[in-house]
């Protein structure tokens, strides 16, 4: 299994401490229902190869870091739920409620209007500054419960229409508000043939300001997903349900702690223990401007690795080869870009589980087919109309294109 992590800004601390989610639009909160009831059902699972006490500090660790005062012994998640309309939001609610280990409490929802469902700008400009007030006082009360609170996880599309521009609205609001906590984006590439047909839009504007308000974007590609269904999981009729399990089952496996030798489950010092940040390399950067990449990628460079064992023999397990220098940058050493966490407390119902989070040259060649089919729209002015009309100028459109050229540039020089 594989995390691509496509980093922002300085990474703030993400201690043991309470994490609030935001659920935006259909596919945050589909994917966020199946994230709390993965991390419940791993915690209250076997405790396989643990003994009695490390589980129970396990279980306690989870329930601390996503779910607040339980209700009449039910768990309540630490989520703000948000969605133009009431549907998705009333079949997550009753999901949640009816498994009967656990719920939701606090939620938004908005009436849309019609004609705007694929359209970021939207989201942005007119759903985003319209609700301020109200989201924001709902997140506000959730940190406030927190006894000890570390960040946020907002879980969203990027190729959607108004729950992304919302999305990155609301994550540039929590960037001003709460500067000092940590903000990580869980972003669903979109399926190369998807049915949007501006999600290349969509997502080069999601993407460009996501890149300047959060900390740090874990990057999962529905095709990607769709094959593990298909080839490692022989599901015949793969459904969304099936993509967002699998999803669900990654990013708990990378969430939840990990034990020390010391006899206590923790946290490193941010999310993912390394400092994921892209500096560019001191011969500079090539210049700018919309064009293929200028030679191929043979070799997938990384800033940093974190590799995640969970169960049985994990002790025992080779990662030697993630410390070859020849697979990081020439101005980072191994010792600095490589880190594993191990611990004998299984995963769900896995004997044994790996996890690979990466800062990599691997989403170089995604981006920049995204950005040059947006590109090819943009050039012939098709559907700009649908933008310009919510506030979104060409000016938008350039300094996106212009961010994430530069992000291209930068990775390509590893």
């Amino acid at each position: 299994m594989r995390m691509v992590v496509f980093r922002g800004n300085t990474p703030s601390l993400w201690l043991s401490m309470s994490i609030v989610t935001v659920q935006l639009g259909q596919c945050g909160n589909q994917i966020g229902f199946e994230v709390f009831d993965a991390l419940l059902r791993d915690s209250q699972s076997s405790h396989g190869l643990c003994c009695k006490r490390e589980n129970e500090a396990y279980q306690a660790s989870c329930k601390e870091r996503f779910f607040s005062e339980e209700e009449n012994g039910v768990p309540i998640a630490r989520a703000v739920l948000v969605d133009m309309e009431p549907k998705v939001i009333n079949q997550t609610l009753s999901k949640a409620a009816q498994s009967g280990r656990w719920k939701y409490g606090q939620h938004a929802c908005f009436c849309q209007k019609q004609g705007s469902g694929n359209n970021w700008a939207y989201g942005y400009s007119v759903h985003g500054p319209r609700h301020e007030e109200s989201i924001m006082n709902l997140i506000r009360k959730e940190v406030e419960k927190c006894d000890s609170f570390s960040g946020f996880f907002i879980i969203m599309s990027m190729a959607g229409g108004t729950g992304s521009g919302i999305g990155a609205f609301v994550t540039q609001n929590l960037q001003d508000q709460y500067s000092n906590s940590l903000k990580m984006n869980q972003i669903i590439w979109p399926y190369g043939t998807g049915e949007v047909i501006v999600q290349n839009y969509n997502s080069i504007l999601t993407l460009s300001h996501l890149y300047r308000s959060s900390d740090a974007l874990l990057v999962h590609e529905n095709d990607a997903v769709h094959k593990i269904c298909a080839k490692l999981m022989n599901i015949k009729q793969i459904s969304f349900s099936d993509i967002n399990q699998v999803l669900a089952h990654q990013l708990g496996s990378v969430f939840q702690p990990t034990y020390s030798a010391e006899s206590s489950f923790h946290y490193r010092r941010n999310p993912l223990g390394i400092d994921w940040h892209v500096r560019p390399p001191s011969s500079g950067l090539p210049s700018l401007g919309k064009k293929s990449l200028n030679k191929d990628l043979h070799f997938n460079t990384s800033i940093a690795n974190l590799v995640i064992l969970r169960g049985k023999d994990v002790q025992s397990a080779d990662v030697e080869g993630f410390k070859d220098p020849a697979l990081y940058t020439s101005w980072l050493e191994p010792v600095n870009a490589f880190n594993v966490w191990k611990t004998q407390r299984a995963f769900s119902k896995y004997e044994k589980s790996a996890v690979l989070v990466s800062n990599s040259q691997f989403l170089v060649k995604p981006l920049d087919m995204i950005v040059g089919k947006a590109w090819n729209m943009f050039a012939s002015k098709a559907y700009i109309h649908q933008y310009t009309k919510f506030g979104i100028e060409e000016e938008d459109f350039l300094d996106s294109f212009t961010s994430l050229e530069q992000v291209v540039a930068s990775y390509c020089n590893l």
